[in-house]
């Protein structure tokens, strides 16, 4: 079938840089996923496909392991990864192979009121959104969700897709009070949406850190594609660099091919340590990754073998042989070989996930005794 996953182990020594990556690094994301566990019910399923990452109860071990790790002894980290997991070589079609690409937090410029220019609002989460587990109605159904609004009518309520982007951007939430702070670039407002994260400088001088609250539902589509498509684009050529130029040179072509993305992100504003990611973990520049949750089991470790862009886009791309954890999802990440890099705030960070559409295979390990029940 089209999405199988196969899984098949493999020694560690198999993995391509195994030996010389700085698993200290990863253990610290992990941790992270350890704390959430920690607040799970003992039953709740880590996801993937056919629930292979286990339950929160089947980690525990593994977890107080971790926190008792001195990362002051050299091998340590590597040592706690080779003798409490296995390696899983996974293929999702039958293909070993897929593609990774990047992510970052982004800086905006913003007011907290509509003024000069600062006129694209950020939205909190609207209290007419309404998010269904379809599971709960048919066992056919598990694993599938929807967003609606629901519309008033007394005994004729009607459960209504929510809102799309044009729909949004032509006024159907203003007057709710929803809005969180004013940008200068609906540019760059648009890729916070693609990010899910990021900051915004304020023109009092202050910085306020906005988190993804939520969705209104609808499919993600890359705009890439369409620009592709135009001709305007090329497959070599398209990034989020060459896609930010084209629509802030075509401010109103740009909003329409903008609005052909009918997603919609909603934010809420964070005051702890961030970005968070799926779990409500906060990311780890370089660590963490989004992967598909209904195949790839969410706060996971997971050892990739693949490349990245260099920061200085005329040098060559180099290796990426690294363990990361999953920590989040994405709208556009689909698929048992796909992830999302998050590479942290900054321009460096910026360049490197704006232009990385890399091949590559990962591996997903398992606590032992998970990975024993396969």
């Amino acid at each position: 079938p089209e999405d199988r996953m196969t899984y098949r182990a493999v020694p560690f020594i198999a993995l391509e840089g195994w030996a010389v990556d700085d698993h200290g690094a990863a253990l610290g994301a992990f941790v992270r996923s350890c704390e959430r566990f920690s607040k799970w019910p003992k039953g709740r399923s880590l996801g993937g496909r056919d629930r292979i990452g286990g339950t929160a109860n089947d980690w525990l071990d593994v977890c107080r392991g971790a926190g008792a790790v001195g990362l002051n002894q050299p091998g340590a980290a590597q040592r706690f990864f080779e003798q409490n997991f296995r390696a899983l070589a996974i293929s999702y079609g039958a293909r070993p192979d897929g593609l990774f690409t990047g992510y970052y937090e982004p800086q905006l410029n913003g007011s907290r009121t509509k003024q000069g220019p600062y006129n694209t609002p950020l939205y909190g989460l609207p209290k007419d959104l309404v998010r269904v587990n379809l599971g709960e109605f048919s066992d056919s159904l598990k694993g599938k969700r929807i967003v609606g609004r629901l519309t008033k009518g007394g005994a004729n309520d009607k459960l209504r897709p929510y809102y799309e982007r044009d729909r949004i951007n032509r006024g159907a939430l203003a007057g709710r009070g929803l809005e969180l702070v004013y940008v200068d670039d609906p540019v760059d407002a648009f890729f916070l949406h693609i990010q899910g994260s990021g900051r915004v400088r304020l023109d009092d001088g202050g910085d306020m850190r906005l988190g993804y609250a939520g969705g209104n539902g609808r499919r993600y589509y890359a705009i890439g594609r369409e620009l592709i498509k135009r001709g305007i684009l090329t497959v070599e050529n398209v990034s989020m660099q060459s896609i930010r130029a084209w629509l802030s040179d075509h401010p109103k072509e740009g909003r329409a091919v903008m609005e052909m993305n009918p997603s919609f992100i909603f934010f809420r504003e964070l005051t702890g340590p961030g970005p968070l990611g799926a779990m409500s973990a906060p990311l780890t520049p370089g660590r963490s990754i989004a992967v598909d949750r209904r195949l790839i089991p969410l706060g996971a470790p997971m050892w990739l073998q693949s490349t990245h862009p260099a920061a200085d886009p005329s040098q060559p791309a180099q290796s990426l042989n690294r363990l990361l954890v999953a920590q989040d999802t994405g709208g556009a990440i689909k698929g048992g070989v796909r992830g999302d890099v998050f590479w942290g705030h900054g321009k460096d960070a910026a360049e490197i996930a704006g232009r990385m559409k890399n091949t590559g295979r990962w591996f997903l390990l398992l606590p032992i005794p998970v990975a024993d029940r396969l």
